[in-house]
Formats: structure tokens, C-alpha cells, sequence
């Protein structure tokens, strides 16, 4: 009986060994490796914007008072917003992003109502563009509800002017990456160039240094 016992226990061994080994290499199979670039989840699984018709924002919009969107300064669009249009988050009708702020610096934050970093970072935008030497600051609200986005705004006090991108139009033009939140500089020259690293700013003047080293 002892060596059918030892014989038992020698294959009880050998099938857990067999099972180790075949967890080792799966995990070494789905391990990334260095050599592999780090991918982001498809679109399918992020979120999307939500279209939600004027007469039901109109209350919301009310409450958030935000600051009116940028309208044509007169100098020539350059650059790659020129002939982006988007639609207004705190009005109805849309907004022409080259003409809105050609000739003139500005500041573009991309953010969504679903970004937690977003929530810290908006209002210290705010407190940057309330200070007499700051760039224009203007919203990207992407992949949204309206809905979500005014009401956080109206709960944070952040009266920013916003714009919304459904159709995507501002991500390809911008390249903005799936991350948030997400910031760029407009030129002067209608040239766009994107605050790196992308992290969220902290203080008003984390925001100042970064658009006076890029303009």
C-alpha cells in the first residue's frame, strides 16, 4: 500500500507542476513588454457625446451663466482650427474656432463631465483666467452629456465659456488623445501647440508659467 500511496502523491505532484507551468506561460504570454507600445481602449469603449436639443438646455444654461463663447476677432484663420466650427455649450448656435481666436493667444482645455482630474483642474482654469494678464481660456467639453457637463459646471461655480465637439471634428484637427484632461496653447499665428507633459494643473500659476513658456 505505501508505494501505491508514494505513486499517488508523485502524479499529484507532477499535475500541479503541469498546472504551474501552464499558468507561468500564459502570464508570460499577456505580460506587455517594453518593446510593445502601450495602446488606449478603443473608441467603442469610451465614452460618446450625447445630443440633447436647445429647449432642454435652456435651463441648465441659465444656471451655469457661463461666459459668452469667442466670437470672430477680424484678423485672417490660420492654423488647424481654421474652419473648425462647433456648437456653444452655454448658448445655442456654433462657434468658428479659427476666426473666434485668430491674431490672438489662447488657452484650450479639453475636459468632460466624466474626468475626475477635470473636476480639480476646472476651477483653477477659472482662477487663472480671472487674473488681468491671462490668456482667454476656452473649454473643450468632448464625449458628453451637455446635460452632465452644465451641471458640473453650475456645481463647481466655474463660469468658463465652453464649446462641445460632436462630431469630432476638434479631436482630429488637435489630435487629442483619449486622456483627460487635455491642454493647448493657441499662438498667435494660429499655430497650436499642446501642454507637456499632460498632466492636470494644480495652481493658477502652474497654468501662467506653462502658457508663457508656449506662446
Amino acid at each position: 500500500m505505501i508505494p501505491e500511496r508514494s505513486g499517488v502523491r508523485r502524479s499529484e505532484v507532477v499535475t500541479t507542476l503541469v498546472v504551474v507551468l501552464l499558468l507561468g506561460l500564459a502570464v508570460f504570454a499577456l505580460w506587455p513588454r517594453d518593446d510593445e507600445p502601450a495602446t488606449a481602449a478603443p473608441d467603442a469603449a469610451q465614452p460618446t457625446a450625447v445630443a440633447v436639443p436647445d429647449a432642454e438646455l435652456a435651463p441648465l444654461r441659465a444656471a451655469a451663466q457661463l461666459a459668452p463663447c469667442p466670437e470672430p476677432s477680424g484678423a485672417p484663420a490660420a492654423g488647424p482650427l481654421a474652419g473648425i466650427t462647433v456648437p456653444c455649450l452655454g448658448a445655442p448656435g456654433n462657434v468658428d474656432l479659427g476666426a473666434a481666436l485668430a491674431g490672438r493667444p489662447a488657452l484650450l482645455n479639453v475636459w468632460a463631465s466624466w474626468c475626475a482630474p477635470c473636476r480639480d483642474e476646472l476651477p483653477v482654469l477659472a482662477e487663472y483666467a480671472a487674473r488681468p494678464d491671462a490668456v482667454p481660456v476656452l473649454g473643450i467639453d468632448v464625449r458628453d452629456n451637455p446635460r452632465a457637463a452644465l451641471d458640473l459646471l453650475d456645481a463647481l461655480d466655474v463660469t468658463l465659456p465652453s464649446v462641445t465637439d460632436p462630431d469630432n471634428a476638434l479631436r482630429a484637427a488637435l489630435d487629442i488623445p483619449p486622456s483627460l484632461p487635455m491642454s493647448y496653447v493657441v499662438r498667435a499665428d494660429g499655430s497650436v501647440v499642446r501642454v507637456d507633459p499632460p498632466v492636470p494643473f494644480r495652481t493658477a500659476d502652474e497654468v501662467a508659467a506653462a502658457v508663457e513658456r508656449l506662446t
